[in-house]
């Protein structure tokens, strides 16, 4: 197998939560002094992101969220015991999390909150998903991909790579992209990637990728708002090396005392996400769903900077508990699409409609409303 073909690129995608996983003011991170490094423009610097590969790398990463985003307690997916806790954490607070990657198929995520572990990690074989507060692991038999190729994803939320992907995916001829300057991150000098959305159908104001200039790698993404100075998102490492694991690294044996599941899985793999600790999950490539298809998952209504995620069957509690009385400030709106409430914050934007069905985005109001008179019910 060829160099080209062990390589991986290291490119990324926030689905609104993923989108958006993310991240406030990263202090340790960054350094003082702005390193000297050879000029690049724009283009050039974009070209090389956009083409980066390595062969793995380890590391901590840190982020943390600030999105103005109140909790919404109570709502409830139809294939989850509580939705609102898991949105909740990936869009609030800060996480810390250990990671590592190597081509093609190894990966694993240890994320640190409150006292506690959940590790996610495969290699390439079988992969693990394990909660030390729960005392639960979920261990599954990983199926060939059907194009004879396995692929497997980490969890995108603590992966800088991805988030940053996501953006870069956004450009577009209303997107104005230059370096900014350049700056330490994780002991690396790195170049600062701005692109700054010049639509004014996103709440985003700019969005900053820390460069290595190495190996272009993005180590490092800050969003800022429309509104207000302070970053709303920031995800990047804290201690980075490019140097391929060992495979003992993305082994798991259960701790004792732990129960252990192993579920039974489809012959092929079914293209599904998968998130530390959900004992549902397969890793793989998620499926493109046709807007339309009655189904719990997200669909994606158009691209870019003005992409809004869509979510059926969404179900309020409706007993005159926590999230009536929130709802209850809401300002009711209404149209094309029916009736509902919108929640708003400086970065996510939220429509809640009376059939069951919640728009959201890092986009105005108003864009979700027009979303959501385009969308098929």
């Amino acid at each position: 197998m060829g160099a080209a073909q062990r390589s991986r690129r290291w490119l990324v995608p926030v689905t609104a939560v993923a989108v958006v996983a993310g991240v406030g003011t990263l202090g340790p991170v960054v350094a003082d002094a702005s390193p000297k490094l050879p000029g690049i423009s724009a283009q050039e610097l974009l070209a090389k992101v956009q083409t980066a590969k390595v062969d793995g790398l380890s590391g901590t990463v840190h982020s943390s969220a600030d999105l103005g985003l109140p909790a919404l307690p109570g709502v409830m997916g139809p294939d989850s015991e509580s939705a609102s806790g898991e949105v909740t954490e990936m869009l609030t607070g800060d996480h810390t999390a250990r990671v590592a990657f190597a081509t093609p198929d190894k990966a694993r995520v240890s994320v640190l909150d409150n006292m506690a572990e959940r590790v996610w990690t495969t290699d390439g074989k079988s992969a693990w998903a394990y909660d030390s507060a729960k005392r639960e692991a979920v261990k599954l038999q990983i199926p060939a991909h059907p194009a004879g190729k396995p692929e497997q994803k980490a969890p995108q939320s603590y992966d800088p790579q991805a988030v940053a992907k996501q953006f870069l995916d956004a450009i577009d001829p209303t997107t104005k992209v230059d370096v900014s300057g350049t700056e330490k991150v994780a002991g690396r000098d790195a170049y600062k990637l701005r692109l700054t959305p010049k639509t004014d159908k996103t709440t985003v104001g700019s969005v900053t990728l820390a460069v290595d200039s190495k190996t272009y790698v993005p180590l490092q993404v800050t969003v800022l708002p429309k509104t207000g100075k302070d970053p709303a998102v920031e995800i990047g490492f804290t201690q980075v090396d490019f140097a391929v694991p060992a495979a003992s690294t993305f082994a798991f044996t259960p701790p004792k005392g732990v129960e252990v599941t192993q579920p039974k899985v489809p012959t092929t793999r079914p293209d599904h996400p998968v998130k530390p600790g959900d004992p549902k999950a397969v890793p793989g490539k998620p499926e493109a769903k046709k807007p339309g298809t009655p189904s719990s998952e997200p669909t994606v209504l158009g691209e870019g900077w003005d992409a809004v995620v869509m979510v059926r069957g969404v179900k309020l509690t409706g007993d005159g508990g926590p999230v009536d009385q929130f709802l209850a400030g809401a300002k009711s709106v209404e149209g094309s699409w029916g009736k509902g409430k919108i929640v708003t914050s400086k970065m996510v934007n939220a429509l809640i409609t009376d059939d069951g069905r919640v728009f959201a985005g890092l986009v105005t109001a108003q864009t979700l409303q027009d979303a959501a008179a385009k969308a098929p019910r």
